[in-house]
């Protein structure tokens, strides 16, 4: 089609108006993703900013080829629009450690999920310090038991639903609580966990994912009181769970605002984590946040543990 329409003007014609809509359409999503906290439903569109920059690159290269220059502008325009939030992943990427780092685990590893040999050697290869879970139901914790003897110490809530939360250390926790933060019935955890060279508060929370108007609004109260918690605390805070948000979502940048927490893919780069078995509706919404007197190292992706999400590594020192 594409051929013809170089010699055919109504095929052209065609083509060239088709190829306007499809522009109008990418500036309009692009768009109403950034009005997110008028609506719950156009908070949505504000987390596939790379699958649309994609989209419009892609396009910039077809009108390209059969000449429509002026669709490539408008295809470019939208590009841009959405790369303007990409890019700022990619900068600030932190100095190698000075010391042997600790090293932190996030894995939501899916109340329904049979594989459980698959999580037990991601466990292994990464060999964190801490470990979050969550979706944890009784019949994971049982799974999970070889663990016990490389974790000696636990904060668990373990649920038959998809909230059920534990924590793993190989430090002490003192001071832990399994806490409902918001008011939707979920429960987090918070507690001191003590390395040799300092002690951090460690947050570990899973909120409602936005698929209502109702389970976004309890989302969101979630996120808001979790910025308050955060900035209360007296020891540096590192907080991590499936937030159910990505970082160009209005409601996630609020929280880092109100929190003063720091998003830890900065300097990293895109690393989606969720449908990891859907590679081109992959986004980001397993997070790592952590607050002054915490630097980050390194931070990584880890393989498929049989989840529809991705584990979350990340390396840290306590200054």
């Amino acid at each position: 089609v594409m051929l013809k329409s170089r010699n055919h003007p109504k095929l052209r014609e065609r083509f060239l108006r088709n190829t306007w809509i499809v522009v109008a359409l990418l500036a309009l999503v692009s768009l109403l993703g950034l009005a997110g906290r008028l609506h719950w439903t156009l908070d949505l569109f504000s987390h596939f900013r790379v699958q649309y920059a994609q989209l419009a690159l892609i396009g910039a290269g077809v009108c390209l080829w059969v000449r429509f220059n002026k669709a490539v502008l408008g295809f470019l325009a939208v590009f841009l629009l959405n790369y303007a939030f990409i890019f700022p992943l990619y900068l600030g990427k932190p100095d190698a450690p000075t010391q042997k780092p600790h090293r932190a685990m996030l894995m939501n590893i899916y109340a329904g999920n049979g594989n459980t040999q698959q999580v037990l050697d991601a466990v292994e290869q990464f060999a964190p310090d801490l470990l979050l879970l969550e979706e944890v139901t009784p019949k994971w914790v049982k799974e999970l038991a070889p663990l016990n003897e490389l974790f000696p110490y636990r904060i668990a809530q373990p649920q038959t639903d998809c909230f059920g939360i534990m924590l793993l250390s190989k430090y002490p926790l003192t001071e832990g609580v399994v806490v409902e933060i918001g008011a939707g019935g979920v429960p987090s955890i918070i507690t001191d966990v003590n390395f040799p060279d300092g002690t951090i508060t460690l947050v570990g929370t899973h909120p409602l994912p936005p698929i209502s108007s109702t389970y976004s609004a309890h989302r969101n109260h979630q996120l808001e009181e979790l910025a308050a918690i955060a900035k209360n605390q007296r020891k540096p805070v590192l907080v991590m769970g499936d937030l159910n948000t990505t970082p160009w979502s209005p409601h996630f940048r609020k929280l880092l605002r109100d929190s003063g927490l720091r998003d830890s893919t900065k300097g990293f780069g895109f690393q989606p984590t969720w449908r990891g078995s859907i590679p081109l509706l992959k986004i980001p919404i397993d997070h790592m946040l952590y607050s002054s007197g915490i630097r980050v190292r390194n931070r990584v992706v880890g393989p498929k543990v049989g989840s529809d999400h991705l584990p979350v590594v990340l390396d840290f020192e306590i200054q």
